[in-house]
């Protein structure tokens, strides 16, 4: 069911791999730039919205041609360390692509579903193969109206039309908030107290989908949805972890989908009852997807060279579950898709370059149903902490619930 799917997201990553040119080599992974280095470079070729705790430790720049992208924050002001991948590159051609253009950031707003036959990146009647696949300008290119601005938040705001492969037109307004969270903050939703000796950058988008046409959105005609998804610096010691809920496949479903490129190797995916091990390390292309049965609306990552921990957390309506499916080919369950997804950058064949390298933590809203005026609302957040492993562990335990030592001997690197 997935050898479609498998060669066209082979030949996809490929050509636009070949296409685009690999990120700047002065960068490596273990040691990405810092945060004014990157704002220095991308105000050279886009505006940025800065937003800044009153310390101006914790700061997040956002670009407003880029749909309010979060591109990169940091916890520890100009000098330290910027957490968001760019593809400076690409930016720096000034060169728009046809398919896609790979900015990067770390919070960017995507709409669903990706292929299938209620797609918003195929046309009525095209093949489900690369040369036509296009991602809508309205997620791509296309810059949102900033409407609101203070020192610790931006909100944008865009409306637009697009036409699924089945020819149904959806009138969309979208509002999405930027929102720079305290420490103490950051610390109810992780429902743990972030120890002082921890620097933390915590913000969440909040993303409003609204039916600003005349007509229902209904399943017969297809559905969108709500795609965040967040591109990071990847390390050789950097695990993704996955909690997910315990239970037998005949009533959850399975506990990772992992096909996606082909088999993961079990140095590289460690799939445990209630939690998921993955690695980080931008060196295999992989994708894994999350149910939303098995979905417990947090994922995370711990890069133990630069001893930081990264927790998302999103709105996960309980009880529902219908999901967007983005498989590429005309499919008997259209919303049977994932509530969670990340992937792992790597060379999509030997000899080819790869995107980044970076990975990807990902969140999904529900397939929105709406009527006339009616809207779906999805939040996303991202909360970077790094300082000593003691303390950093406790935060694991309590948001992850599973400690550094667990995560670390979890998935053995060749």
């Amino acid at each position: 069911m997935r050898s479609t799917q498998n060669l066209m997201n082979s030949l996809r990553t490929s050509v636009v791999a070949s296409a685009l040119v690999a990120s700047d080599s002065s960068l490596t992974t273990t040691d990405a730039a810092n945060f004014s280095d990157d704002v220095a470079f991308l105000r050279k070729h886009t505006s940025l919205v800065l937003l800044s705790d009153r310390a101006g430790n914790a700061k997040v720049a956002v670009s407003p041609a880029w749909q309010g992208r979060v591109m990169t924050s940091t916890a520890r002001g100009d000098d330290g360390m910027s957490f968001g991948w760019i593809n400076r590159e690409l930016i720096a051609s000034r060169q728009i692509q046809p398919h896609i253009n790979v900015f990067g950031g770390e919070d960017r707003f995507w709409m669903g579903p990706e292929g299938g036959q209620f797609s918003i990146f195929f046309a009525k009647g095209a093949k489900f193969e690369l040369k036509d696949w296009f991602t809508p300008a309205t997620m791509d290119t296309m810059p949102y109206d900033v409407v609101k601005q203070s020192k610790s938040s931006a909100t944008f705001r865009a409306a637009f039309a697009v036409t699924n492969y089945s020819g149904t037109r959806f009138d969309v307004t979208v509002n999405r908030e930027v929102k720079l969270l305290t420490a103490a903050r950051a610390s109810e939703r992780l429902g743990i107290k972030a120890g002082n000796d921890l620097k933390v950058v915590a913000f969440e988008t909040i993303n409003k989908i609204t039916n600003a046409g005349k007509h229902p959105w209904e399943k017969k005609t297809g559905l969108l949805s709500v795609w965040i998804l967040g591109m990071f610096n990847p390390s050789p010691a950097t695990t993704i972890v996955v909690p997910i809920n315990s239970g037998p496949e005949s009533k959850l479903g399975v506990k990772v989908t992992s096909d996606y490129f082909g088999s993961i190797p079990a140095d590289r995916l460690k799939v445990k009852e209630d939690v998921i091990y993955f690695s980080a390390d931008g060196h295999y292309r992989s994708k894994i997807g999350i149910n939303p049965q098995r979905s417990k609306a947090v994922l995370g990552s711990y890069d133990a060279a630069n001893k930081v921990l990264t927790i998302i957390q999103f709105t996960q309506p309980q009880g529902v579950t219908d999901y967007v499916n983005s498989l590429w080919k005309i499919q008997d369950n259209p919303f049977g898709g994932d509530a969670a997804n990340s992937y792992n950058d790597g060379a999509p064949a030997p000899g080819v370059k790869p995107l980044g390298p970076f990975y990807e933590l990902e969140s999904s809203s529900p397939a929105a149903a709406l009527q006339p005026g009616e809207s779906l609302t999805h939040v996303h957040r991202t909360i970077h902490l790094s300082g000593p492993e003691v303390s950093i562990d406790a935060i694991a335990r309590a948001a992850l619930g599973v400690s550094l030592e667990d995560i670390q001997i979890a998935v053995q690197r060749k």
